[in-house]
């Protein structure tokens, strides 16, 4: 893998990039399936657990600040209750929504998945695809007017939920051409001519052929079809995706061709790949690797999101550890919060019994491991919470920790006991707890005499909070005493 690649991660200057598209909700309800309906034969789902996740173009800025960019999103969602959440779930993900505007008459596009045993068993949509138009339109187009001269590239992420109208489309084209901007749109479709003047469109197989007028069936058909496009709409690029056939990539309209193959090594889901492919090229592209490098990301990328369950992104540590270590991280067990929401999510659904704990650990000693090994005994899935260096600052005082977050994650992940880190800012796990509700949460027995933290919010909803005897003479702080003594003597 050539070391350029690696260039991006070490960067601190980050492409700014102006996302426009429809903005989505996706909902996510985990269950478990065991008996018929007597009203209906029809099947129940017992609700184990809900998240939700930002969707579509909120998908692809997600991704975007995943990297590290800085994002400006724009589109509009509904003046209702799952707009008002959608927009507070951004909010807390960094994204920039001052060109997020409020629907008057229609609801927020919202998909509802529902997953029993690990399989998506029904999806419910919710939503007003016709054109947007009057003041919405005029608000959009006079926004990212505005918006195209302050950032470093454009992604247009169309889902066809009616945010990118012609007159939107034909405001962006011009204004980049003004400023010397690239442009790279997800299309969908039947009618491809209404992006002419990208730069760059990233279709899968499928999109491609339902637009194209020409039935697809070989290679050749699809060199025809392809610069049957470079002529409709006059890209530099056409990046198709294929699936496990990895990437074609199209240039110099569309005479130049390369392939690129797929990194992925396991498929649990493929909900939003396609967002994550298009964030990572752009980011790629916008930071100046030309199509093919930019290409050769964006594939690797999609290779770690397609291993992850549900509406995911692939965080920059993520990339960069592949491109060093050529290895992809589909298992392992240091998450962000979103993904360990997910992971118990499907746990849940699976039935399995969640165990929940929460601590600095910043030298790891032999009380430690025992409260763990108890710990795990409790349930099926262990989750430990560890403090992030500023609470532990906080909490302990000047001169801790004495090891960083990561390196207490990466000795916690190494035990057999522990099955998911997550590493927490607040000063309590109170979020983390309301959040994930754990099944049983665990503490040591030293807290016998003190409140514990979120016990009253496990019993209220039925879980249990379970006290294991620690191993007196044994704790991090008396262990640097005694070392500080030792070594001061």
């Amino acid at each position: 893998m050539p070391e350029f690649l690696k260039k991006i991660f070490e960067s601190d200057e980050m492409p700014r990039v102006l996302v426009v598209g429809d903005i989505i909700l996706d909902e996510y309800i985990w269950g478990s399936v065991n008996r018929i309906s007597p009203e209906a034969p029809v099947k129940i789902l017992e609700c184990k657990a809900e998240n939700m996740a930002p969707g579509g173009a909120a998908n692809v800025a997600n991704n975007l600040v995943a990297m590290g960019c800085e994002v400006l999103l724009c589109g509009a969602v509904g003046k209702d209750e799952k707009g008002n959440r959608l927009l507070a779930l951004m909010e807390k993900l960094n994204i920039d929504c001052s060109g997020v505007f409020r629907f008057a008459k229609r609801p927020t596009t919202n998909k509802v998945r529902v997953i029993a045993h690990n399989q998506q068993i029904l999806r419910i949509d919710k939503e007003d695809k016709s054109p947007i138009v009057g003041e919405t339109e005029a608000k959009l187009v006079h926004f990212v007017s505005k918006a195209i001269s302050n950032v470093d590239g454009i992604i247009c992420s169309d889902y066809q939920k009616g945010i990118l109208t012609e007159s939107v489309l034909k405001a962006i084209v011009h204004r980049a051409k003004k400023y010397k901007k690239q442009i790279i749109v997800d299309p969908k479709g039947l009618d491809f001519s209404k992006y002419h003047g990208v730069h760059c469109i990233t279709p899968n197989e499928k999109e491609l052929e339902k637009a194209s007028p020409i039935k697809i069936q070989s290679e050749e058909e699809w060199n025809r079809a392809v610069q049957y496009f470079f002529g409709l709409i006059q890209p530099e690029t056409i990046l198709v995706t294929r699936g496990k056939d990895g990437m074609s990539l199209f240039e110099e309209d569309g005479k130049k061709h390369s392939k690129i193959e797929t990194d992925a090594k396991e498929v649990y889901d493929v909900t939003g790949a396609g967002d994550t492919t298009i964030a990572v090229f752009g980011m790629a592209l916008f930071y100046g690797f030309d199509y093919f490098n930019a290409a050769r990301l964006a594939n690797m990328a999609a290779g770690i999101v397609v291993g992850k369950i549900g509406t995911s992104v692939v965080t920059r540590e993520e990339l960069n550890l592949f491109l060093t270590e050529g290895k992809l991280l589909l298992k392992r067990n240091i998450l962000s919060f979103s993904e360990v929401q997910q992971m118990v999510c499907l746990a849940k659904s699976m039935g399995k019994k969640i165990v929940f704990t929460n601590g600095c650990f910043d030298i790891l000693h032999g009380g430690h491991i025992e409260f763990l090994k108890q710990a795990k005994t409790k349930g099926d899935v262990l989750i430990v919470a560890i403090n992030s260096d500023s609470s532990v600052k906080k909490l302990k005082g000047d001169g801790r920790p004495l090891k960083s977050e990561v390196e207490r994650a990466n000795i916690l992940e190494a035990l057999k006991y522990v099955d998911f880190i997550t590493i927490f800012s607040e000063p309590t796990p109170v979020k983390l707890i309301n959040e994930l509700k754990p099944d049983v949460l665990v503490k040591g027995s030293d807290y016998e005499n003190k409140e514990v933290v979120g016990r009253d919010l496990v019993e209220d909803y039925g879980g249990k909070v379970e006290l294991i005897p620690v191993v007196q003479g044994l704790s991090t702080t008396g262990l640097v005493q005694k070392i500080v003594k030792n070594y001061t003597n």
